[in-house]
């Protein structure tokens, strides 16, 4: 939104604000707000894709196809990472991609010229880093309920020379323990960082059009407009990366748990 004289705020985008009355729990009032709402409308969203490509037609069409495609990609991704114990892991792995991906690609959605405000819900670190969190949490479930005590074990790499333990334990659980952290930032800061440049390339054509000599603002105007059309592709492929990214090291950091070293 713009602010006063004719300024764009690239951060009011992020801010959460509540839709309405809430309600008291245990002394904290509990409020809907717009960054739940495209929760809500994600998982909503996604649920009715794959609801409409669950039909088992013998020829597919391209719906079908297309939840057999993401499907198939994260299963493959799974058993080339874990194995055949994959398998039990692929569902939550794959909730946690279409999640993401469906939150990325919602939070673009060209709404501003119809006067509404998408919200991109994964560049809140709190989300980001509750999903991290939610991650490494059954990282450290598989690896005790499977290993017990012996999963510390993850913390020596085979091979490693007696007097070099000490050493090499501290820094692999240092690794170990930044995990969430990195998870979580990593996703958070690529969805704020292409979302605020093109709120300031937006902004640059609004105040351009605006602007007193109409030659060099239209000039600027139509450089930053296309500018933001290359980084509006741009961000589109990005969205699907970190997804990707995402779903991959949770697989990865899954496989340490069950296959330790």
């Amino acid at each position: 939104m713009a602010a006063e004289s004719g300024k764009i705020d690239p951060m009011h985008q992020f801010e959460v604000t509540p839709l309405g009355g809430g309600f008291n729990l245990g002394g904290h009032e509990v409020l809907f707000t717009n960054s739940a709402l495209w929760m809500v409308i994600a998982a909503v969203v996604l649920g009715l894709f794959m609801w409409g490509g669950m039909r088992r037609q013998l020829v597919p069409g391209r719906w079908q196809a297309a939840v057999e495609g993401f499907t198939g990609f994260i299963s493959n991704m799974m058993m080339a990472n874990i194995g055949t114990e994959g398998r039990k892991y692929t569902p939550y792995v794959f909730s946690l991609f279409m999640f993401i991906l469906f939150c990325n690609l919602l939070g673009m959605l060209p709404l501003g010229v119809l006067g509404l405000h998408p919200f991109t819900v994964t560049s809140h670190i709190a989300i980001t880093g509750v999903l991290a969190l939610l991650s490494f949490s059954i990282v450290l479930v598989v690896g005790f309920w499977r290993h017990g005590l012996h999963f510390f074990s993850l913390f020596v790499p085979h091979g490693t020379p007696l007097p070099m333990i000490p050493f090499i334990a501290v820094i692999e659980f240092i690794s170990f323990m930044i995990r969430p952290f990195s998870l979580g930032l990593r996703l958070f800061v690529a969805m704020t960082a292409g979302h605020v440049l093109l709120k300031v390339l937006s902004g640059f054509v609004i105040n351009g059009f605006n602007a007193e000599n109409a030659i060099i603002g239209s000039v600027v105007s139509l450089l930053s407009f296309t500018l933001m059309i290359g980084i509006s592709a741009l961000e589109l492929l990005v969205a699907g990366i970190q997804a990707y990214v995402f779903a991959l090291l949770t697989s990865l950091y899954i496989n340490d748990a069950v296959n330790l070293h």
